[in-house]
C-alpha cells in the first residue's frame, strides 16, 4: 500500500518541527542547564565586576600617587627646617655668645695665651669646692645611721626573743598547772566513789546480819510468854575489830591526802615562785636593753649635734672666718 502525505500533514509537521526548535531556543536562551542561571545576564555581571576592579585599581594608584606627593612635601619641609636650624645656630648661637663668656668681651679667651689661662684662680668659673668634703660628711653621717638602725634591730629581734621565750615559758606552767589540777580531781573523785562503796557495802551487811540475828530470836523465842526480846543487838568483837582497822585506814588515809594535798600547794607555790623570779629576770633584762639603747641614742645625738655645730658658723659670737663668705659668688650666674 502506498504512503502518501497529504500536504495538510506536511504543513502541520512543518509547524510542529518550528514550535519545537523555537522551544528549543527559548530554554537555552533563559534557562542553561550547564551554567545553572534563570533570568540573569552572566556576561554583563562579569562585565559589571571588571569595571569595578578598574575603578578600585585607578583609586588605588590615584591614592598612592597622593601619599607618595605628601611624603616628598614632608621630606622636603623637614631638611628645610633642620637647614633653617643649623643656620640659626651658626649665626645666632655661637660659643662665644653663650652665658659663660663675658658679654662685654667676648673675643676674651680668644686672645688669651694658653699659658696664662693656668693662672685662673679656681673656684671662679662656677665649680663647688667642698663638694668633696660634703660628700665624704654625708657618707659618715649615713653609715652612722645605718649602724644605728642595725643596733635598733638586734636589739628589736632581742626583745622579741625575750618575749616569745617568756611567752612559752608562762603556757608551759599553765598546762602543768592545769594537768596537776585534773589529776587531783581525779584522785578526790575516785576516793569519794571509794568510801561510796564501801558504805553502801557496810550497810548492806549490818542489815542482812541484823535480819539473820531477828529470824534466829524469833524462832528460839515462839511460845514464851511475857518475853520481849531485846532491840539492841551488838555486834561481835572481831566486827568491832574490823570497823577499828577501818577507821585507823581512814584516818591515815586522810593524813596521807592532806600530806599530799600540802606537798601539791608547795609544788604550786614553787611554780609560781619560779614564774614570777623569770618574769622579774626578763623585765630587768628589758629595762637594762632599753636602757643601753637610750643611752646609745642619746651618745649619738650629742654626737651629731656636735658636728652640726662644728659645721655652722659661729655668727652669733661674731667670730666669722673666710669660709663663711667662700659660700657666696660660686658662679657668675
Amino acid at each position: 500500500m502506498l504512503n502518501v502525505e497529504l500536504n495538510s500533514e506536511r504543513l502541520q509537521r512543518a509547524t510542529l518541527e518550528k514550535r519545537r526548535n523555537n522551544e528549543t531556543e527559548r530554554r537555552e536562551r533563559i534557562f542553561n542547564d550547564k551554567l545553572r542561571t534563570i533570568g540573569v545576564d552572566k556576561e554583563a555581571l562579569d562585565l559589571q565586576v571588571t569595571e569595578k576592579k578598574k575603578q578600585e585599581e585607578a583609586a588605588r594608584r590615584e591614592q598612592n600617587a597622593y601619599a607618595n606627593i605628601r611624603y616628598k612635601n614632608q621630606v622636603k619641609e623637614k631638611r628645610a627646617l633642620e637647614k633653617a636650624t643649623v643656620d640659626f645656630r651658626l649665626h645666632n648661637q655661637q660659643p662665644w655668645r653663650q652665658q659663660e663668656f663675658d658679654l662685654n668681651d667676648p673675643d676674651l679667651w680668644r686672645k688669651t695665651d694658653p699659658g696664662d689661662a693656668q693662672m685662673i684662680l679656681p673656684g671662679l668659673v662656677g665649680e663647688d669646692l667642698e663638694s668633696q668634703s660634703r660628700l665624704q660628711r654625708q657618707q659618715e653621717q649615713l653609715r652612722e645611721w645605718l649602724i644605728q638602725q642595725q643596733a635598733e634591730q638586734a636589739a628589736r629581734r632581742r626583745e622579741e626573743n625575750l618575749e616569745q621565750h617568756y611567752e612559752k615559758h608562762r603556757v608551759e606552767m599553765d598546762n602543768i598547772a592545769v594537768q596537776l589540777q585534773n589529776l587531783e580531781m581525779e584522785r578526790r573523785e575516785a576516793e569519794t566513789i571509794a568510801c561510796k562503796d564501801y558504805n553502801l557495802a557496810k550497810v548492806e551487811k549490818n542489815d542482812l546480819q541484823r535480819q539473820l540475828v531477828d529470824e534466829e530470836c524469833s524462832s528460839s523465842m515462839v511460845g514464851v510468854p511475857g518475853l520481849c526480846p531485846s532491840s539492841e543487838r551488838r555486834d561481835p568483837p572481831e566486827n568491832l575489830q574490823q570497823i577499828t582497822q577501818f577507821h585507823k585506814y581512814q584516818i591515815e588515809e586522810k593524813r596521807r591526802t592532806e600530806l599530799e594535798k600540802k606537798q601539791e600547794e608547795e609544788r604550786y607555790e614553787r611554780i609560781r615562785l619560779d614564774s614570777a623570779r623569770a618574769a622579774l629576770l626578763l623585765e630587768r633584762q628589758q629595762a637594762r636593753l632599753n636602757k643601753q639603747l637610750r643611752k646609745h641614742l642619746d651618745n649619738t645625738n650629742v654626737q651629731l649635734a656636735q658636728t652640726h655645730q662644728k659645721q655652722k658658723p659661729d655668727i652669733e659670737r661674731g667670730r666669722i672666718d673666710d669660709s663663711f663668705f667662700s659660700q657666696f659668688n660660686t658662679c657668675s650666674r
